[in-house]
């Protein structure tokens, strides 16, 4: 399995949560699936629209190269540099998701609180280091353009589905 597929797993995965945030806290009624489930296929659906964004930039690049097949191994290798720190960011967050779910509700509050609430703030930093590790694994300028894109395009869903449809929402 090539990175990119996992990359892009990853990200319409990162889009469902960041469509979530974008809701959350934003409605007091106790049950609210519903609109947490809808919440999070908005943010699927904008982030798999912004996503194009680095998958054309990735086309372009392998498209106009004077080697495809070099090119190819290029941003191959960018793009597991740029996955391994998010692979590790990743599992944290599913670690304070499991804490979350599975324990009682003070410690389960506990979870978001030094767990999940700071990971989020750190979601910008987790994408500069993977921009950083697609360069140094190998990837080059090509890598890191498009390590850049897809990562300017992930951390654009949450402000496009609460500008979308929660703005209005007090």
């Amino acid at each position: 399995m090539t990175p990119a597929i996992l990359l892009v797993l990853l990200g319409l995965m990162d889009a469902s949560f960041s469509g979530f945030r974008a809701y959350a806290g934003r409605d007091a009624r106790i049950r609210k699936h519903r609109a947490t489930a809808r919440a999070a296929l908005r943010g699927l659906a904008v982030g798999a629209v912004l996503l194009l964004a680095p998958a054309t930039t990735a086309a372009i690049v392998l498209l106009t190269a004077s080697d495809r097949a070099a090119a190819f191994d290029t941003l191959a290798a960018g793009g597991l540099g740029y996955l391994l720190p998010l692979t590790l960011y990743a599992a944290v967050v599913l670690v304070s998701l499991v804490a979350y779910f599975a324990l009682p509700f003070r410690a389960s509050t506990l979870a978001v609180v030094i767990g999940l609430g700071p990971l989020t703030l750190l979601r910008p930093l987790a994408v500069a280091t993977a921009c950083v590790g697609a360069l140094i694994n190998g990837g080059g300028a090509p890598s890191l353009l498009v390590g850049t894109i897809a990562g300017a395009a992930v951390l654009c869903v949450e402000p496009a589905v609460h500008r979308r449809w929660y703005h209005a929402v007090q």
